[in-house]
């Protein structure tokens, strides 16, 4: 019987501004995404009984509906009257609830997987439908690109062409924050998604994209913002703590990635990325070093 083995990456923010809550309840964003090579590991097989079985080996990695990846499944069986189900084991490296959107990664990569398994022939374009129906950063997986800008929910998307790769330290706490909690707590006014202002922001935005493709990192690691960062240290204060001490690194930049907790550095090498991993290890269990994918 078939079986597919896709890579699943994580992503980083760069830049996130929340501009205001929408009407629907959701936040409009505008985000620079990086892809990085820290990655799952998913292979699916063909269930002739109609059942959809997640395997994972981690506790905190949901095996049913609450599973995105099982919607994902789901969708596509109701939507074209499958009969096949999918068996789909998840190898889990990047860690969950911290910001780096594991979840939404594992959701398109089998999205993209069933699309080839299943021979539903779906193109990018209906493949972005589903991606949006089943969560904000979804999309951005579906483009094999390393960069992105990310508006609307974070689920429109334009690619973004930057050549050189980049080194940073990720620094990921052992505390599980969902980006519910995060945007809850975030005081931002509701707009009118028709009246937004968004050229200044993405002006900002663009300042950064012309320092990355420069490879000027020092001016890039000082555009590195996250408005998600005060709710954030509001439920969690003691990340400042870990904030200084990255800062005290005295790397290029740094800042929190989506809703947190995982924050990340802007180094100058792999060997400084390893330096500051070093030492970051003698305080935090969850230390990598990532460089763009």
């Amino acid at each position: 019987m078939r079986t597919i083995v896709l890579k699943s990456p994580a992503k980083l923010n760069l830049i996130l501004k929340v501009v205001g809550k929408r009407d629907d309840g959701f936040h409009e964003l505008v985000t620079l995404f990086e892809r990085i090579n820290l990655c799952d590991e998913i292979r699916l097989k063909n269930n002739p009984t109609g059942q959809i079985r997640i395997f994972c080996s981690h506790p905190h990695v949901p095996k049913g509906s609450r599973n995105l990846v099982y919607k994902v499944a789901q969708l596509l069986q109701q939507d074209f009257g499958l009969a096949n189900g999918v068996d789909i084991a998840i190898k889990k490296q990047i860690p969950i609830a911290a910001g780096l959107a594991g979840g939404s990664s594992n959701a398109a990569t089998v999205l993209r997987g069933l699309n080839e398994l299943w021979g539903l022939k779906l193109n990018r374009k209906e493949l972005i439908h589903y991606a949006q129906i089943i969560g904000s950063d979804v999309a951005f997986f579906l483009y094999d690109r390393s960069w992105a800008l990310g508006t609307g929910r974070g689920d429109r998307i334009r690619q973004i062409a930057i050549q050189p790769k980049f080194w940073h330290v990720l620094v990921v706490p052992c505390i599980k924050m969902h980006s519910k909690q995060i945007f809850t707590n975030l005081h931002a006014p509701t707009v009118s998604v028709r009246n937004l202002g968004l050229t200044k922001i993405i002006d900002g935005v663009n300042i950064l994209i012309r320092h990355l493709r420069r490879n000027d990192l020092q001016k890039a690691g000082t555009h590195l913002f996250n408005d998600l960062e005060i709710p954030i240290l509001r439920m969690r204060p003691e990340l400042a703590r870990l904030k200084s001490k990255l800062r005290g690194l005295r790397p290029y930049g740094t800042v929190f990635s989506g809703s947190g907790p995982a924050i990340f550095a802007l180094t100058e090498s792999e060997k400084q990325a390893q330096g500051f991993r070093a030492l970051l290890k003698r305080y935090y269990h969850q230390v990598f070093v990532v460089r763009t994918l």
